[in-house]
Parts: C-alpha cells; sequence; structure tokens
C-alpha cells in the first residue's frame, strides 16, 4: 500500500469515526427492542467459521510470553497459519472491545497491539478488507481514540465501523427467552465473510469475566442493561448468535479486580498468556483459570456448552502450547 492509499484510509476513517460521536448515547438511550410489526426478525448472525481445513487440525493454541504481537503470530501460525483462516478477497469483521473511555495500559479493553497484529495477519493473507467494529458504553469516537485502537486501525489499514442506529436491526434467537425481536447491530455483517473476536481477559462484577463470549454484549442495542438481570442467560444466548472464524483472548496481561472497568494498574496481573482458538468457550475456559477461576463459578461457560457453542474442557481440544518464560498450564 503506497503512502497515497494509506492517506485515504486514514481520512475515510477518521471521518466515520467524526460522523458516529454521540452515537453510543443514542443507542443506549433507545426504547428498547423494535416493534414486532416492522420486518421479519433475523434469526442469528451467520456461521463463519473456516472452511476446508485439513482433519484433525489444531483448533487452540496457547502462547505463552509478554509480547503481543510476537504471541499472535506464534499463536495463529500454529494453527495453520492466517491464510488457513482468511483467504484472498476476504471481507473480515474484527469485534473489539471498546467498552470504556480508558487507556490500553488499564486494560479494561481489547489492546491496539493485539488489534494490529490481527489486522496485518489478515491482510497479509489477502483479506480484500479489515473492519473493526464495537458498540461502546461510553461515546464511540472517545472510546476508540482513548484506548488507541482508532490509531492501530489507521497504521494497519483497517475500517472502523462506529455504531449508528441504521446498523441495527430487529433479531430473535430461536428457542431463546431473552434475545426477541431485539436490535443488534447486523448491518456491521454486510459483505462479511469472516469473523475474529480480540477481548480481552478480566475480572466482571456481574458476570465474573468478561472474555470472549462476553464481548458478544457489543453487538447489542437498546436498553441491553436490562439483560444484567439475567447475566449468564444472555451470554449464553450471545453464545449462540454466530459462529466466529477465530477467537483471540489476549491474557498477557489480565484484569484480576474490580472488573469491567478497573481504574488502576493495581487491578493488573500478568499472567502472560495468548489463546488463539476456533472455539469460544473453549477459549473463555483457558481465561478462568488465568482469573483463578473454576467452571462452577462462572455458570455461563458450561451453559454455553450446552447449548452447542463450543467445549467447556479446553483440554478435549488437545491445544498446541508454546512458550517457556512462563510455566505452563497444567494440561
Amino acid at each position: 500500500m503506497n503512502r497515497r492509499d494509506f492517506l485515504k484510509r486514514v481520512g475515510y476513517a477518521s471521518a466515520l469515526a467524526l460522523a458516529a460521536g454521540g452515537l453510543g448515547y443514542a443507542l443506549h438511550d433507545a426504547k428498547g427492542p423494535a416493534s414486532s410489526e416492522g420486518p421479519k426478525a433475523l434469526a442469528g448472525l451467520g456461521d463463519f467459521t473456516a472452511k476446508g481445513r485439513a482433519p484433525g487440525a489444531a483448533q487452540m493454541a496457547i502462547v505463552r510470553g509478554s509480547d503481543r504481537v510476537l504471541l499472535v503470530d506464534k499463536g495463529v501460525k500454529a494453527l495453520g497459519g492466517m491464510a488457513a483462516f482468511i483467504h484472498k478477497g476476504d471481507r473480515v469483521l474484527l469485534k473489539v472491545n471498546a467498552a470504556f473511555a480508558t487507556p490500553a495500559s488499564l486494560g479494561a479493553t481489547t489492546h491496539p497491539e493485539t488489534l494490529a497484529a490481527v489486522a496485518d495477519l489478515c491482510f497479509k493473507a489477502g483479506a480484500a478488507q479489515v473492519l473493526i467494529t464495537d458498540n461502546p458504553i461510553n461515546n464511540p469516537d472517545s472510546c476508540f481514540e482513548i484506548t488507541g485502537l482508532a490509531q492501530a486501525a489507521r497504521a494497519s489499514g483497517a475500517r472502523i465501523i462506529p455504531p449508528r442506529l441504521a446498523l441495527f436491526a430487529p433479531l430473535s434467537l430461536p428457542g431463546g427467552r431473552l434475545i426477541q425481536n431485539w436490535p443488534v447491530m447486523a448491518g456491521a455483517f454486510q459483505g462479511v465473510t469472516k469473523v475474529i473476536i480480540v477481548s480481552p481477559v478480566k475480572d466482571h462484577q456481574r458476570a465474573g469475566a468478561s472474555m470472549t463470549l462476553k464481548n458478544l454484549y457489543g453487538f447489542l442495542g437498546g436498553r441491553r442493561n436490562v439483560f444484567h438481570q439475567d447475566i449468564n442467560g444472555i451470554i449464553t444466548e450471545l453464545a449462540q448468535l454466530l459462529k466466529p472464524t477465530l477467537c483471540v483472548l489476549d491474557g498477557t496481561v489480565s484484569m484480576v479486580t474490580n472488573g469491567p472497568t478497573g481504574g488502576s494498574l493495581s487491578d493488573l496481573k500478568d499472567t502472560g498468556t495468548m489463546v488463539i482458538s476456533t472455539d469460544p468457550v473453549a477459549a473463555d475456559a483457558v481465561g478462568l483459570e488465568l482469573l483463578g477461576h473454576t467452571l462452577a463459578e462462572i455458570p455461563y461457560i458450561q451453559m454455553a456448552a450446552k447449548a452447542g457453542a463450543g467445549q467447556a474442557d479446553y483440554r478435549s481440544l488437545n491445544p498446541v502450547v508454546l512458550g517457556t518464560k512462563f510455566k505452563p498450564l497444567k494440561l
């Protein structure tokens, strides 16, 4: 990509971000789900699993160390390389956690280094476009800029899709109790062929842990805080909305207390682990160990597994474990 193309991409992404100012608040102050008299509700967001991988190919890599870029690269290579998942011409959506307008150093959001590493690998594998989205709790402009995610997007040539009302459509999960005719950011998936979830590992006051599955909360619109009354139920239903291509769970540094917002470096712990997996449930099961939790303490992991969203016993995937700087997990 030459300098002119790069500047065009930066300008376009910046214009989109500026156009989204204040929309985060508008979306959260909306009157809940759209009327059932409107268009027929969607039933899900899609199956984005990579097709054609060799039988028996590794489904999970657990990489130990401290360099996020290197950990992502090693983990993806252990699964066959990004070309095994992203093909020439793919339009890739990266779902990040950009919920709060806080610096990356506080660990409340997806780290920009991790995002940039994933985006770069997608482009190198031949992706035609890499899109980044979330529906933050705070103002979207502030969240993407202050977290460093906007800068990472611009540097890699990715494009941010900020939340706007036109992107939301009603969705009714078949058999679901909670997600019925509820607005979700379905418009962000238009033309998308692959989806990668890029999340931090952190404590969460209500859910117990916020990782890959909890990250999907950012696809919801409306007054989504009403779901806090059944946090395990809503995360279980979110796990059924889509099948991602890959999950990148960043436990290089984990927020072990005062989540999900944190606010102090004392809330963080060096846990030196990056998890790359095709299974979001299994990825979160590893993350639980980094936070010092068991499956019994975080009900939604086993609930999501029972619902068919993945494996709660990540060891059944025979994960590839790399790195010697930190003591390997007990497999």
